[in-house]
């Protein structure tokens, strides 16, 4: 069966990297920001009606964590308001919506991994935003899967890794959060696994459905805290640093030697961030037999991916 699929946020992270992991499923739309804008309702909604997908793959969204503090009503628009409407226009044609959401619907106060089922209780507007895409999603009656992520990253984009690497050129030491955790996870084998989950749905697709629906998690395998993230960037960047580059970007010397654990109490931002932002994969894996490489190799590939 060819599909025809409909990719928001199409110049983003994930969006980049899902034009080409589903180029072979069919016939791909990329919107980009410019061309589709969730701060737009109604421009989202006649979108899906114009251009009759099969499936909706939204990766848009409002992701500024700390700015959506003082911008609530544009991260709701964003984030649960014009999701709902996409939903609701799929559900009108059994259309289904792929959608990415968030660790940052949790607390953070867990112990252990989080399950899909366990309570929410976002900490900030951003996740309280995401969570309220989720259930617009689920109330509209349309057939989707919403695919929970954290400490996404890419070599494009704005992220930690290109953060990490910036300081590190200007700074001998680099202080980063040691006291949350979670798993980096590369914006490329988060667009991988999607299109093996898009490939599953397609040949389950009947009368009845798309044979899959509810709430994944989907992130590397593993853990580590921001530091942890940092020093592993620094050593592996160290590590590739005689490979021919392309950009000075990823070509250049680091100056940056050491990084420097610190606690959230010690780097204050408007935002308040989860301490565990760890979750399980199990679901995804006895559902779609997906289960995503460690994050440590995660981050070497995309390294070397950038110094090809």
């Amino acid at each position: 069966m060819s599909l025809r699929l409909l990719i928001t946020g199409a110049t983003g992270q994930i969006g980049w990297q899902l034009q080409r992991t589903l180029a072979p499923l069919g016939e791909v739309i990329a919107c980009p920001r410019a061309q589709l804008d969730l701060a737009d309702p109604e421009a989202a909604s006649t979108a899906v009606r114009d251009f009759a997908p099969d499936i909706v793959v939204n990766a848009a969204a409002y992701t500024a964590v700390d700015k959506a503090e003082s911008e609530p009503d544009l991260a709701h628009t964003v984030n649960a308001v014009a999701p709902g409407r996409i939903a609701e226009e799929l559900s009108r044609t059994g259309g289904l919506l792929i959608h990415f959401s968030t660790d940052y619907v949790f607390d953070g106060a867990k112990p252990i991994a989080y399950e899909e089922t366990d309570p929410t209780g976002p900490l900030n507007v951003y996740g309280r935003t995401k969570l309220a895409g989720e259930q617009s999603i689920a109330a509209s009656g349309c057939p989707h899967i919403i695919l929970r992520t954290t400490w996404v990253y890419d070599i494009r984009g704005k992220n930690f890794l290109r953060s990490v690497l910036r300081l590190a050129r200007d700074r001998e030491e680099l202080r980063m959060v040691g006291d949350q955790h979670g798993a980096p996870t590369w914006a490329r084998t988060i667009a991988e696994c999607t299109a093996q989950i898009v490939a599953r749905c397609a040949q389950h697709r009947d009368s009845t459905g798309w044979g899959f629906g509810g709430v994944f998690h989907l992130t590397a395998a593993g853990q580590t805290t921001w530091a942890g993230f940092a020093e592993q960037i620094l050593e592996d960047y160290e590590s590739l640093a005689y490979w021919p580059a392309d950009t000075g970007e990823f070509g250049s010397p680091l100056l940056a030697k050491r990084v420097v654990a610190i606690t959230s109490d010690q780097y204050k931002t408007p935002a308040q961030r989860p301490l565990n932002s760890v979750l399980s994969n199990a679901r995804l894996f006895s559902t779609f037999g997906l289960r995503l490489p460690d994050w440590r190799d995660q981050l070497r590939l995309a390294l070397q991916d950038a110094v090809r």
